[in-house]
Protein backbone atom coordinates (compact mmCIF):
# COMPACT_ATOMS: atom_id res chain seq x y z
CA UNK A 1 0.00 0.00 0.00
CA UNK A 2 3.00 2.29 0.33
CA UNK A 3 2.43 6.07 2.06
CA UNK A 4 0.80 5.59 5.74
CA UNK A 5 0.00 1.79 5.42
CA UNK A 6 1.37 1.72 8.81
CA UNK A 7 -0.53 4.25 10.67
CA UNK A 8 -3.85 3.32 8.78
CA UNK A 9 -3.57 -0.14 9.67
CA UNK A 10 -3.17 0.98 13.12
CA UNK A 11 -6.06 3.04 12.82
CA UNK A 12 -8.03 0.60 11.72
CA UNK A 13 -8.14 -1.70 14.11
CA UNK A 14 -8.52 0.69 16.90
CA UNK A 15 -11.97 1.53 14.73
CA UNK A 16 -12.29 -2.44 14.76
CA UNK A 17 -12.46 -2.24 18.56
CA UNK A 18 -14.87 0.26 18.79
CA UNK A 19 -17.33 -0.82 16.09
CA UNK A 20 -17.79 -4.48 17.89
CA UNK A 21 -18.85 -2.53 21.54
CA UNK A 22 -22.11 -0.42 19.56
CA UNK A 23 -22.27 2.08 22.41
CA UNK A 24 -19.24 4.36 23.34
CA UNK A 25 -18.86 5.43 26.70
CA UNK A 26 -16.58 8.44 27.39
CA UNK A 27 -13.49 5.87 29.03
CA UNK A 28 -13.90 3.79 25.85
CA UNK A 29 -12.94 6.88 23.53
CA UNK A 30 -10.40 8.27 25.95
CA UNK A 31 -8.79 5.05 25.44
CA UNK A 32 -9.08 4.89 21.99
CA UNK A 33 -7.67 8.55 21.43
CA UNK A 34 -4.50 7.55 23.66
CA UNK A 35 -3.92 4.45 21.05
CA UNK A 36 -4.57 6.60 18.27
CA UNK A 37 -1.45 9.20 20.14
CA UNK A 38 0.50 6.28 19.96
CA UNK A 39 -0.08 5.59 16.37
CA UNK A 40 0.56 9.31 15.62
CA UNK A 41 4.01 9.10 17.45
CA UNK A 42 5.25 6.18 15.96
CA UNK A 43 4.23 7.43 12.32
CA UNK A 44 6.85 10.29 13.97
CA UNK A 45 4.27 12.88 13.65
CA UNK A 46 5.63 16.05 16.11
CA UNK A 47 4.90 15.44 19.91
CA UNK A 48 2.96 18.51 20.12
CA UNK A 49 0.68 18.29 16.93
CA UNK A 50 -0.17 14.67 18.15
CA UNK A 51 -1.33 15.90 21.39
CA UNK A 52 -3.02 18.80 20.02
CA UNK A 53 -4.81 17.11 17.63
CA UNK A 54 -5.82 13.97 20.28
CA UNK A 55 -7.09 16.68 22.26
CA UNK A 56 -9.36 18.71 19.89
CA UNK A 57 -10.67 14.91 18.37
CA UNK A 58 -11.19 14.03 22.22
CA UNK A 59 -13.00 17.15 22.75
CA UNK A 60 -15.62 16.44 19.73
CA UNK A 61 -16.10 12.96 20.21
CA UNK A 62 -17.09 13.02 24.09
CA UNK A 63 -19.98 15.13 23.30
CA UNK A 64 -23.27 13.88 24.05
CA UNK A 65 -24.84 13.91 20.36
CA UNK A 66 -22.08 11.55 19.91
CA UNK A 67 -22.43 9.71 22.76
CA UNK A 68 -26.31 8.71 21.89
CA UNK A 69 -25.73 8.56 18.25
CA UNK A 70 -27.30 5.24 16.88
CA UNK A 71 -23.30 5.05 15.44
CA UNK A 72 -21.01 6.50 17.38
CA UNK A 73 -17.93 5.15 15.95
CA UNK A 74 -18.94 6.36 12.77
CA UNK A 75 -19.09 9.97 13.71
CA UNK A 76 -15.92 9.19 15.95
CA UNK A 77 -14.27 8.14 12.06
CA UNK A 78 -15.91 10.91 10.71
CA UNK A 79 -14.33 13.31 13.26
CA UNK A 80 -10.61 11.87 12.77
CA UNK A 81 -10.81 12.13 9.28
CA UNK A 82 -12.07 15.98 9.27
CA UNK A 83 -9.27 16.78 11.85
CA UNK A 84 -6.73 14.92 9.57
CA UNK A 85 -7.77 17.16 6.47
CA UNK A 86 -7.37 20.47 9.08
CA UNK A 87 -4.16 19.02 9.96
CA UNK A 88 -2.84 18.83 6.57
CA UNK A 89 -3.96 22.32 5.57
CA UNK A 90 -7.92 22.32 4.71
CA UNK A 91 -7.52 22.12 1.06
CA UNK A 92 -5.32 21.98 -1.89
CA UNK A 93 -2.50 24.76 -2.07
CA UNK A 94 -2.88 26.17 -5.29
CA UNK A 95 0.99 28.25 -7.04
CA UNK A 96 0.81 31.68 -6.90
CA UNK A 97 0.37 32.91 -10.31
CA UNK A 98 2.08 36.87 -11.16
CA UNK A 99 -0.17 38.92 -13.04
CA UNK A 100 2.39 40.10 -15.27
CA UNK A 101 5.14 37.25 -16.26
CA UNK A 102 7.26 35.01 -15.25
CA UNK A 103 6.39 33.97 -12.14
CA UNK A 104 9.26 33.31 -10.41
CA UNK A 105 9.61 30.21 -8.17
CA UNK A 106 12.59 29.58 -5.69
CA UNK A 107 12.89 25.89 -4.86
CA UNK A 108 15.58 25.11 -1.86
CA UNK A 109 15.91 22.12 0.08
CA UNK A 110 18.85 20.18 1.25
CA UNK A 111 20.92 18.00 -0.59
CA UNK A 112 18.90 14.39 -1.04
CA UNK A 113 15.45 15.81 -0.88
CA UNK A 114 15.40 15.42 -4.97
CA UNK A 115 15.21 18.85 -5.39
CA UNK A 116 16.77 19.12 -8.93
CA UNK A 117 14.43 16.51 -9.91
CA UNK A 118 11.92 17.64 -8.52
CA UNK A 119 12.54 21.20 -10.60
CA UNK A 120 12.39 19.14 -13.52
CA UNK A 121 8.96 17.12 -12.43
CA UNK A 122 7.11 20.69 -11.92
CA UNK A 123 8.52 22.06 -14.91
CA UNK A 124 7.16 19.29 -16.87
CA UNK A 125 3.75 19.54 -15.10
CA UNK A 126 3.43 23.46 -15.90
CA UNK A 127 4.29 22.42 -19.65
CA UNK A 128 1.69 20.09 -19.61
CA UNK A 129 -1.21 23.38 -18.42
CA UNK A 130 0.26 25.28 -21.47
CA UNK A 131 2.86 27.07 -19.78
CA UNK A 132 6.34 27.95 -21.25
CA UNK A 133 8.63 27.22 -17.97
CA UNK A 134 12.54 27.65 -17.81
CA UNK A 135 14.86 26.45 -15.55
CA UNK A 136 17.80 27.76 -14.09
CA UNK A 137 20.92 26.18 -12.67
CA UNK A 138 22.01 27.48 -9.35
CA UNK A 139 23.56 24.75 -8.13
CA UNK A 140 26.95 26.07 -8.70
CA UNK A 141 28.71 23.69 -5.34
CA UNK A 142 27.69 19.98 -5.95
CA UNK A 143 29.45 18.49 -8.73
CA UNK A 144 27.34 17.23 -11.86
CA UNK A 145 24.68 19.41 -10.34
CA UNK A 146 24.13 21.45 -13.86
CA UNK A 147 24.57 18.30 -16.01
CA UNK A 148 21.76 16.70 -13.72
CA UNK A 149 19.06 19.74 -14.62
CA UNK A 150 19.81 19.46 -17.93
CA UNK A 151 19.23 16.01 -18.41
CA UNK A 152 15.87 16.54 -16.60
CA UNK A 153 15.02 19.76 -18.04
CA UNK A 154 16.04 17.34 -21.41
CA UNK A 155 13.59 14.47 -20.39
CA UNK A 156 10.84 17.91 -20.04
CA UNK A 157 11.14 19.61 -23.08
CA UNK A 158 12.20 22.35 -21.11
CA UNK A 159 15.27 24.92 -21.53
CA UNK A 160 18.06 25.00 -18.83
CA UNK A 161 19.42 28.40 -18.21
CA UNK A 162 22.67 28.55 -17.09
CA UNK A 163 26.03 30.31 -16.87
CA UNK A 164 28.90 27.64 -15.52
CA UNK A 165 30.49 27.72 -11.94
CA UNK A 166 29.01 31.64 -11.59
CA UNK A 167 27.48 33.43 -8.78
CA UNK A 168 24.19 32.30 -7.96
CA UNK A 169 22.49 35.97 -7.79
CA UNK A 170 24.13 37.03 -10.89
CA UNK A 171 22.83 34.00 -12.88
CA UNK A 172 19.18 34.60 -11.54
CA UNK A 173 19.01 37.95 -12.46
CA UNK A 174 20.34 37.24 -15.55
CA UNK A 175 17.93 34.27 -16.03
CA UNK A 176 14.90 36.86 -16.05
CA UNK A 177 16.65 39.18 -18.40
CA UNK A 178 16.69 35.92 -20.96
CA UNK A 179 13.01 34.72 -19.47
CA UNK A 180 11.59 38.10 -20.28
CA UNK A 181 13.57 38.56 -23.64
CA UNK A 182 12.00 35.00 -25.20
CA UNK A 183 8.66 34.56 -23.66
CA UNK A 184 8.99 32.58 -20.62
CA UNK A 185 5.84 32.78 -18.40
CA UNK A 186 7.33 30.67 -15.34
CA UNK A 187 11.11 30.91 -13.87
CA UNK A 188 12.24 27.83 -11.95
CA UNK A 189 15.45 28.32 -10.07
CA UNK A 190 17.14 25.65 -8.54
CA UNK A 191 19.32 26.59 -5.46
CA UNK A 192 22.41 24.51 -4.28
CA UNK A 193 21.19 22.30 -1.09
CA UNK A 194 23.82 21.43 1.81
CA UNK A 195 23.93 18.18 3.59
CA UNK A 196 22.56 20.26 6.88
CA UNK A 197 21.72 23.93 7.11
CA UNK A 198 24.43 25.84 7.39
CA UNK A 199 24.99 30.20 7.63
CA UNK A 200 26.68 29.87 4.41
CA UNK A 201 23.54 28.50 2.77
CA UNK A 202 20.56 30.62 4.32
CA UNK A 203 22.90 33.58 3.34
CA UNK A 204 23.18 32.53 -0.31
CA UNK A 205 19.23 31.95 -0.65
CA UNK A 206 18.23 35.05 1.02
CA UNK A 207 20.42 37.08 -1.47
CA UNK A 208 18.57 35.85 -4.41
CA UNK A 209 15.17 36.15 -2.61
CA UNK A 210 16.09 39.56 -1.47
CA UNK A 211 17.50 40.10 -5.37
CA UNK A 212 14.91 38.33 -7.25
CA UNK A 213 11.53 38.75 -5.55
CA UNK A 214 10.42 35.11 -5.95
CA UNK A 215 6.72 34.58 -6.26
CA UNK A 216 7.01 31.20 -4.70
CA UNK A 217 9.41 30.21 -2.02
CA UNK A 218 9.19 26.18 -2.51
CA UNK A 219 11.14 24.21 0.15
CA UNK A 220 11.29 20.56 -1.32
CA UNK A 221 11.69 17.61 1.97
CA UNK A 222 12.28 14.10 1.56
CA UNK A 223 8.85 12.57 3.16
CA UNK A 224 10.66 9.41 4.29
CA UNK A 225 13.07 11.51 7.10
CA UNK A 226 10.09 12.27 9.34
CA UNK A 227 10.62 14.72 12.15
CA UNK A 228 13.58 15.71 10.51
CA UNK A 229 12.04 16.87 7.52
CA UNK A 230 9.76 18.57 9.92
CA UNK A 231 12.75 20.73 12.08
CA UNK A 232 14.42 21.60 8.51
CA UNK A 233 10.85 23.05 7.12
CA UNK A 234 11.02 24.97 10.53
CA UNK A 235 14.17 26.45 10.37
CA UNK A 236 14.21 27.03 6.27
CA UNK A 237 10.66 29.07 7.01
CA UNK A 238 12.20 31.28 10.16
CA UNK A 239 15.19 32.63 7.80
CA UNK A 240 13.36 32.35 4.32
CA UNK A 241 9.18 32.59 5.29
CA UNK A 242 8.90 29.80 2.23
CA UNK A 243 5.30 29.87 1.09
CA UNK A 244 4.71 26.23 0.98
CA UNK A 245 6.55 22.98 1.02
CA UNK A 246 6.77 19.76 -1.50
CA UNK A 247 7.38 16.38 -0.13
CA UNK A 248 9.56 14.01 -2.10
CA UNK A 249 9.39 10.28 -1.66
CA UNK A 250 5.59 9.90 -0.59
CA UNK A 251 5.34 6.46 -2.50
CA UNK A 252 7.80 4.86 0.19
CA UNK A 253 7.03 2.83 2.90
CA UNK A 254 7.20 6.86 4.86
CA UNK A 255 5.92 6.92 8.39
CA UNK A 256 4.15 9.88 7.31
CA UNK A 257 5.27 12.77 9.81
CA UNK A 258 6.39 15.13 7.84
CA UNK A 259 2.82 15.27 6.01
CA UNK A 260 1.06 15.14 9.29
CA UNK A 261 3.21 18.02 11.00
CA UNK A 262 4.79 20.48 8.44
CA UNK A 263 1.33 22.43 8.11
CA UNK A 264 0.97 22.71 11.70
CA UNK A 265 4.66 23.80 12.39
CA UNK A 266 5.60 26.05 10.09
CA UNK A 267 1.53 27.52 9.00
CA UNK A 268 2.58 26.60 5.59
CA UNK A 269 1.18 24.39 3.38
CA UNK A 270 2.04 21.50 1.69
CA UNK A 271 1.56 22.40 -2.31
CA UNK A 272 2.68 19.14 -3.98
CA UNK A 273 4.21 15.74 -3.50
CA UNK A 274 6.43 13.42 -5.71
CA UNK A 275 4.79 9.90 -5.66
CA UNK A 276 7.56 7.79 -8.06
CA UNK A 277 10.73 8.03 -10.16
CA UNK A 278 9.12 8.97 -13.43
CA UNK A 279 8.94 12.35 -14.64
CA UNK A 280 5.04 12.50 -14.45
CA UNK A 281 5.19 11.28 -10.63
CA UNK A 282 4.00 14.76 -9.32
CA UNK A 283 0.15 14.76 -7.79
CA UNK A 284 -0.74 18.91 -6.32
CA UNK A 285 -1.86 17.82 -2.39
CA UNK A 286 -5.07 17.41 -1.81
CA UNK A 287 -5.43 16.94 2.09
CA UNK A 288 -9.09 15.52 2.33
CA UNK A 289 -7.96 12.89 -0.25
CA UNK A 290 -4.73 11.88 1.39
CA UNK A 291 -6.94 11.53 4.82
CA UNK A 292 -8.99 9.62 2.95
CA UNK A 293 -5.84 6.81 2.12
CA UNK A 294 -4.40 7.37 5.27
CA UNK A 295 -8.35 5.76 6.88
CA UNK A 296 -8.60 3.02 4.13
CA UNK A 297 -11.03 5.20 1.99
CA UNK A 298 -9.24 5.46 -1.01
CA UNK A 299 -8.97 8.56 -3.17
CA UNK A 300 -10.78 7.79 -6.43
CA UNK A 301 -10.72 11.23 -7.62
CA UNK A 302 -7.50 11.08 -8.01
CA UNK A 303 -7.96 7.98 -9.62
CA UNK A 304 -10.32 9.75 -12.34
CA UNK A 305 -7.70 12.79 -12.68
CA UNK A 306 -5.14 10.17 -13.60
CA UNK A 307 -7.89 8.51 -16.17
CA UNK A 308 -8.70 11.78 -17.79
CA UNK A 309 -4.71 12.44 -17.96
CA UNK A 310 -4.14 9.08 -19.63
CA UNK A 311 -7.44 8.79 -22.21
CA UNK A 312 -7.68 11.41 -24.68
CA UNK A 313 -11.14 12.32 -26.05
CA UNK A 314 -10.33 10.64 -29.57
CA UNK A 315 -9.37 7.45 -27.37
CA UNK A 316 -12.61 6.92 -25.50
CA UNK A 317 -14.45 7.76 -29.06
CA UNK A 318 -12.37 5.46 -30.66
CA UNK A 319 -13.23 2.66 -27.95
CA UNK A 320 -16.66 3.43 -27.90
CA UNK A 321 -17.34 3.64 -32.15
CA UNK A 322 -15.32 0.24 -31.31
CA UNK A 323 -17.60 -1.07 -28.84
CA UNK A 324 -21.06 -0.02 -30.31
CA UNK A 325 -19.70 -2.39 -33.62
CA UNK A 326 -18.96 -4.95 -31.53
CA UNK A 327 -15.23 -5.14 -32.56
CA UNK A 328 -13.33 -5.08 -28.86
CA UNK A 329 -10.09 -6.97 -30.48
CA UNK A 330 -6.77 -7.41 -28.60
CA UNK A 331 -5.46 -4.29 -30.62
CA UNK A 332 -7.78 -2.72 -28.43
CA UNK A 333 -6.95 -5.15 -25.07
CA UNK A 334 -3.52 -3.76 -25.63
CA UNK A 335 -4.56 -0.02 -25.73
CA UNK A 336 -5.87 -0.70 -22.16
CA UNK A 337 -3.16 -1.89 -20.93
CA UNK A 338 -0.89 0.88 -22.32
CA UNK A 339 -3.86 3.30 -20.29
CA UNK A 340 -2.89 1.36 -16.96
CA UNK A 341 0.54 1.78 -17.04
CA UNK A 342 0.40 5.58 -18.00
CA UNK A 343 -2.28 5.56 -14.70
CA UNK A 344 0.72 4.62 -12.50
CA UNK A 345 0.33 0.57 -12.98
CA UNK A 346 -2.07 -2.20 -11.25
CA UNK A 347 -0.90 -1.43 -7.56
CA UNK A 348 -0.98 1.96 -7.75
CA UNK A 349 -4.45 1.79 -8.84
CA UNK A 350 -5.44 -0.47 -6.28
CA UNK A 351 -4.43 1.81 -3.22
CA UNK A 352 -6.53 4.62 -4.25
CA UNK A 353 -9.46 2.26 -4.58
CA UNK A 354 -11.46 2.35 -1.28
CA UNK A 355 -11.61 -0.48 0.77
CA UNK A 356 -8.52 -1.61 -1.12
CA UNK A 357 -6.47 -0.86 2.31
CA UNK A 358 -7.94 -3.16 4.56
CA UNK A 359 -7.37 -6.06 2.71
CA UNK A 360 -3.89 -5.05 3.17
CA UNK A 361 -2.64 -5.60 -0.58
CA UNK A 362 1.13 -4.38 -1.01
CA UNK A 363 3.18 -3.67 -3.61
CA UNK A 364 4.71 -6.66 -4.55
CA UNK A 365 1.23 -8.95 -4.18
CA UNK A 366 0.25 -7.43 -7.88
CA UNK A 367 2.85 -8.76 -10.64
CA UNK A 368 2.96 -5.86 -12.81
CA UNK A 369 5.13 -8.55 -14.92
CA UNK A 370 1.95 -10.16 -16.03
CA UNK A 371 1.11 -6.58 -17.67
CA UNK A 372 4.58 -7.20 -19.62
CA UNK A 373 4.06 -10.76 -20.78
CA UNK A 374 0.16 -9.99 -21.57
CA UNK A 375 1.76 -7.23 -23.88
CA UNK A 376 4.67 -9.67 -25.22
CA UNK A 377 2.11 -12.37 -25.83
CA UNK A 378 -0.43 -9.57 -28.15
CA UNK A 379 2.81 -8.30 -29.51
CA UNK A 380 4.29 -11.87 -31.05
CA UNK A 381 0.78 -12.31 -32.97
CA UNK A 382 0.12 -11.03 -36.57
CA UNK A 383 -2.20 -8.39 -37.02
CA UNK A 384 -4.97 -11.18 -38.04
CA UNK A 385 -4.79 -13.05 -34.98
CA UNK A 386 -4.97 -9.52 -32.86
CA UNK A 387 -8.49 -8.93 -34.89
CA UNK A 388 -9.96 -12.47 -34.86
CA UNK A 389 -8.76 -14.37 -32.01
CA UNK A 390 -10.87 -17.16 -32.71
CA UNK A 391 -8.45 -18.41 -35.22
CA UNK A 392 -5.78 -19.29 -32.56
CA UNK A 393 -5.05 -23.30 -32.62
CA UNK A 394 -2.51 -25.18 -31.13
CA UNK A 395 0.06 -24.50 -33.70
CA UNK A 396 -0.51 -20.30 -33.80
CA UNK A 397 -0.72 -20.47 -30.04
CA UNK A 398 3.15 -22.67 -29.99
CA UNK A 399 4.43 -20.24 -32.42
CA UNK A 400 3.30 -17.38 -30.34
CA UNK A 401 4.69 -18.64 -26.91
CA UNK A 402 7.87 -19.11 -28.21
CA UNK A 403 8.38 -16.09 -29.92
CA UNK A 404 7.11 -14.14 -26.30
CA UNK A 405 8.88 -16.48 -23.95
CA UNK A 406 5.56 -17.67 -22.44
CA UNK A 407 3.92 -21.26 -22.13
CA UNK A 408 0.59 -22.50 -23.79
CA UNK A 409 -1.20 -22.08 -20.30
CA UNK A 410 0.02 -18.55 -19.76
CA UNK A 411 -1.95 -17.89 -23.68
CA UNK A 412 -4.71 -19.74 -22.68
CA UNK A 413 -5.18 -17.79 -19.40
CA UNK A 414 -5.04 -13.84 -21.58
CA UNK A 415 -7.45 -15.20 -23.91
CA UNK A 416 -9.88 -15.95 -21.01
CA UNK A 417 -9.57 -12.84 -19.27
CA UNK A 418 -9.91 -10.65 -22.76
CA UNK A 419 -13.10 -12.40 -22.72
CA UNK A 420 -13.75 -11.85 -19.36
CA UNK A 421 -13.18 -7.94 -20.21
CA UNK A 422 -14.85 -7.93 -23.74
CA UNK A 423 -17.82 -9.83 -21.68
CA UNK A 424 -17.58 -7.25 -18.74
CA UNK A 425 -17.70 -3.70 -20.87
CA UNK A 426 -20.86 -5.14 -23.25
CA UNK A 427 -22.89 -5.64 -19.98
CA UNK A 428 -21.49 -2.27 -18.54
CA UNK A 429 -22.45 -0.82 -21.76
CA UNK A 430 -26.05 -1.83 -22.18
CA UNK A 431 -26.68 -1.35 -18.47
CA UNK A 432 -25.87 2.42 -18.73
CA UNK A 433 -27.15 3.31 -22.31
CA UNK A 434 -24.82 5.70 -22.39
CA UNK A 435 -21.34 6.79 -23.24
CA UNK A 436 -18.46 4.70 -20.81
CA UNK A 437 -16.82 7.95 -18.50
CA UNK A 438 -12.78 6.49 -19.57
CA UNK A 439 -12.07 3.23 -21.13
CA UNK A 440 -11.62 -0.75 -19.29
Amino acid sequence: MGTFSSLGEKLNHVFSKLTKRGKLTELEIKQAMREIRIALLEADVNIKVAKDFINTVSEKAVGQEILKSLNPTQQVIKIVNEELIALMGGSNSRLEVSPKPPTIIMMCGLQGAGKTTLCGKLAFMLKKQGKKPLLVACDVYRPAAIKQLQVVGGQAGVEVFEMGQGKPVEISNKALQHAAKFGFDTVIIDTAGRLQIDEDLMHELEEINESVHPHEILLVLDSMTGQVAVNVAEEFNRRLSISGVVLTKLDGDTRGGACLSVKAVTGKPIKFCGVGEKLGDIEPFHPDRMANRILGMGDVLTLIEKAQEAVTEADAKKLEQRLKENAFDLNDYLDQIDMLKKMGGASAMMSMMPGMGKLKIKEGDIDENEIYRTKAIIQSMTEKERRNPQILNYSRKMRIAKGSGTSLQQINTLLKQYEQIKTLIKQMKSSKGKRLPFKF
